[in-house]
């Protein structure tokens, strides 16, 4: 089994999906929690990334490409192993992306029904998904149950005075 370009690409797909996949449809299963929720995935494609975008620029094709101009850019994907560094960088911070917005959601008390769609925008367009999510953040606010006050003398609801 050689690990080219093509083979590793095709397992790290199915790494970013199982994650998508947790969020999505068992977003309050323990093993989302253990595997996707803690970071272990994005951390798993961290890794991978790490190493890809490490022997590029320790390797031969150190020189060719870069990020300071867009002609450099295309040049640096013009190596497979380069593209595929990019592609899991993608993979990595979109992943992040969408266990942020869940996590927040939780914390803010979004419904999964509302935070389903910016997952799934976050997996497919990234940004759209984060914007979409900042604007369901912004304008949903959870309608609070409201106790009446009681009195420090009195269990019964405080009434107010004329």
């Amino acid at each position: 089994m050689a690990f080219t370009p093509d083979f590793l690409f095709s397992l790290a797909n199915p790494v970013a999906m199982l994650g998508w996949a947790l969020l999505v449809l068992a977003p309050r299963w323990v093993g989302t929690r253990r595997v996707v929720l803690s970071g272990a995935l994005p951390l798993v494609l961290a890794a991978a990334y790490a190493l890809l975008i490490g022997s590029h620029y320790l390797g031969a094709h150190a020189s060719e490409g870069g990020f300071s101009s867009l002609q450099g850019v295309a040049a640096l994907f013009q190596s497979p192993w380069a593209l595929l560094a990019g592609w899991v960088h993608y993979l990595c911070f979109d992943l992040g992306i969408g266990i942020w917005e869940s996590l927040d959601a939780r914390r803010r008390g979004v419904p999964h029904v509302l935070l389903v769609p910016c997952l799934l925008l976050t997996f497919l367009f990234g940004p759209v998904g984060l914007l979409l999510y900042a604007g369901v953040r912004r304008f949903y606010h959870p309608v609070a149950a409201v106790a009446p006050q009681l009195s420090a003398t009195s269990h019964h609801p405080k009434t107010s005075e004329a």
